[in-house]
């Protein structure tokens, strides 16, 4: 008998449906490709059959999965409803926006969105939560929180979007003396310090490298967070790239980062439900922020 079949797993499957690959669904829902896998695996196991076929041709849907996934679909659906009206019913008089932010947006856009909830047609209160990808997406796929800002490095399925800004990437050498620009091919003979894939800046890095068929050198340790990789450029253990915002200060010796003349940027976006009660507000602050920018 099927019973208690896990929300997550349903998720997982019908992420892997939208995208053909376990990875790309892995990442929109910050998980490890194992945990993704075995969740689906348990699903199947309890369904009694296969999803999907997997060939180095790519993923695709086995005939008991084009059955099924229309029915988990349906299902996910009809699930968010309901958590979307109780709480309509629950919090009527809500006044808060729970904004979850990723430790890479800069302060300039978090004061944006304080000054543009209170033009909302119903002004409210946002309430901030500074998180890691995988915590924010958590969040927002249990309605813990309204929207998130993140760096635009991985989809997340049935969810709205919106890039909200856009900013140069500078990169921090241990013998950076001069600010003239650095090329991308250059930047490829260099060895890069990274940080664990948490906070978008490691997946931007090598998604880069990878879009320009470039190897990315690593160093073999890892810092901790983006914080501390000018100080370990400075010790010689490599460069460092990062958003030119959260340099420490305008003074810290870095180049510009370009490819083929053209400044390389990364791209933040707003993303959140269509389905919250909230909706209507949420796209207008998302709108005004990319307005803005």
């Amino acid at each position: 008998m099927i019973d208690r079949l896990n929300p997550e797993a349903l998720r997982y499957a019908q992420a892997v449906a939208e995208t053909k690959s376990f990875s790309a669904a892995a990442r929109a829902y910050g998980v490890t490709q194992p945990a993704l896998s075995n969740g689906i695996a348990k699903l199947e196991e309890r369904l009694g059959d296969k999803l999907f076929d997997r060939s180095p041709r790519g993923v695709t849907q086995t005939a008991f999965g084009v059955r099924i996934l229309p029915l988990i679909e349906r299902a996910l659906a009809a699930l968010d409803a309901v958590g979307a009206e109780a709480r309509r019913l629950t919090e009527p008089g809500e006044q808060k926006i729970r904004m979850g932010v990723s430790p890479l947006i800069g302060s300039h856009l978090v004061a944006r969105a304080f000054s543009m909830v209170c033009d909302l047609p119903v002004p409210r209160d946002l309430v901030l939560r500074e998180a890691n990808m995988q915590d924010l997406r958590e969040c927002l796929l249990a309605g813990r929180l309204d929207i998130i800002l993140i760096p635009a490095v991985a989809a997340m399925p049935r969810f709205e979007h919106r890039v909200i800004d856009v900013e140069p990437v500078v990169v921090v050498s241990p013998d950076s003396v001069e600010a003239a620009p650095l090329e991308l091919e250059e930047a490829g003979k260099e060895c890069f310090i990274l940080v664990p894939d948490t906070c978008g800046l490691t997946t931007f890095t090598t998604q880069l490298f990878r879009a320009n068929e470039m190897p990315l050198h690593t160093y073999p340790g890892e810092a901790a967070s983006y914080r501390v990789l000018e100080d370990w450029t400075k010790l010689g253990l490599g460069s460092a790239m990062v958003p030119r915002s959260k340099l420490t200060s305008p003074g810290v010796p870095h180049r510009p980062l370009v490819n083929e003349g053209r400044e390389v940027q990364i791209s933040f976006e707003a993303v959140w439900s269509a389905d919250s009660p909230l909706g209507a507000d949420l796209l207008r602050l998302a709108d005004s922020l990319a307005t803005a920018r």
